[in-house]
């Protein structure tokens, strides 16, 4: 990345006390659940410290307790901010411990005189556990997305949506397995573990058909509606587990692949989900890894397989940091 600053899109803030009992945002320190006071990160998007500076304003004002991790109590845990580069909305979505947030509508208030904001929510996360967001959204003002585009195609961000942190470098890896993937106008392409969409569309430009496939639901109403958003009709969407919906489809229904494009989370691609993938006998293989141990774990289980690693490509889009995203093209032996 030409300048490795400023680069994240979304931020996710613990909101806890100091040793003075002063209400503070911040990061953990490492594996700890102990908040540091951060106010900027240069990673972040500047507009971060004002947005944080009217919630703690406003938390302090209205009596709004933050959440204690080891008493299970108070209200807000997390302040989740999103900003869309391209169009500038940005999103605001507190997590809390509970189901009404008090004052919602002053909070919004004084929100909205934030330059670019678009949408304001509620996250309801009531459990006893360290993961960040609940899967229950209230939405409080705003339509409850944003938009951005990378490169020409457009795209809807709910708070649940998965979407890479980094814009600018994402445009160069998408780029790069659109390339990996050589389509020239009559392939049918699966995408799996596909989010909102967004490499799907990008392959959809150049192909004949391509299913996406993805376990979160909200995940693929994103995806459609960013396909009708960019008028693509050659994208369909399944929701459910990749091991699960790509045999069924195959097996049931007879769909084949031409090329298979794969961006799994960090454990990597489920064994039934590759063992499926050798069963369709795609031509090629794109598989866009966040995580280089399963990745190589896979790379070497589909090269047993009868498929040959023919090109690596490594992307910086976590600049100053020491994680890479990395395009991997393996081909079917002949």
């Amino acid at each position: 990345m030409e300048e490795p600053f400023r680069y994240r899109n979304k931020a996710q803030f613990p909101i806890g006390r100091d040793r003075e009992g002063k209400l503070t945002a911040g990061f953990y320190a490492g594996r700890t659940h102990s908040i540091i006071p951060v106010e900027d990160c240069v990673l972040g998007v500047p507009v971060n410290r004002e947005i944080l500076a009217c919630v703690l304003g406003y938390m302090e004002e209205f009596h709004v307790s933050p959440y204690d991790e080891k008493a299970h109590q108070g209200l807000v845990r997390h302040v989740l901010i999103r900003k869309g580069f391209a169009t500038g909305e940005l999103m605001v979505c507190l997590v809390i411990n509970g189901k009404k947030l008090p004052a919602a509508g002053e909070l919004a208030k004084r929100l909205q005189t934030v330059s670019g904001m678009t949408s304001i929510s509620c996250s309801v996360n009531q459990e006893k556990t360290n993961v960040i967001m609940g899967r229950e959204i209230i939405n409080i003002w705003g339509p409850g997305y944003i938009n951005d585009r990378i490169g020409e195609v457009k795209y809807r961000i709910s708070p649940l949506s998965f979407y890479q942190v980094n814009p600018v470098q994402t445009k160069k890896l998408y780029e790069t397995a659109l390339e990996f993937a050589g389509l020239k106008g009559g392939e049918t392409v699966w995408d799996l573990y596909c989010g909102i969409g967004t490499i799907s569309l990008f392959l959809a430009q150049k192909a004949g058909k391509v299913y996406g496939v993805e376990i979160v639901p909200q995940a693929i109403d994103d995806a459609r509606e960013n396909a009708r958003l960019n008028h693509m009709e050659n994208v369909e969407f399944f929701v459910g587990k990749a091991e699960e919906v790509l045999p069924e489809q195959y097996e049931k229904n007879h769909i084949r692949a031409d090329v298979i494009v794969v961006d799994p989370p960090r454990k990597g691609c489920d064994e039934k989900c590759l063992e499926t993938i050798v069963k369709m006998q795609p031509e090629r293989l794109v598989y866009v890894s966040c995580d280089s141990a399963t990745l190589a774990r896979d790379v070497k289980y589909l090269r047993e397989k009868g498929y040959e690693l023919s090109r690596v490509r490594g992307c910086d889009m976590f600049g100053q940091s020491v994680h890479v995203e990395t395009a991997a093209l393996l081909i079917k032996n002949k």
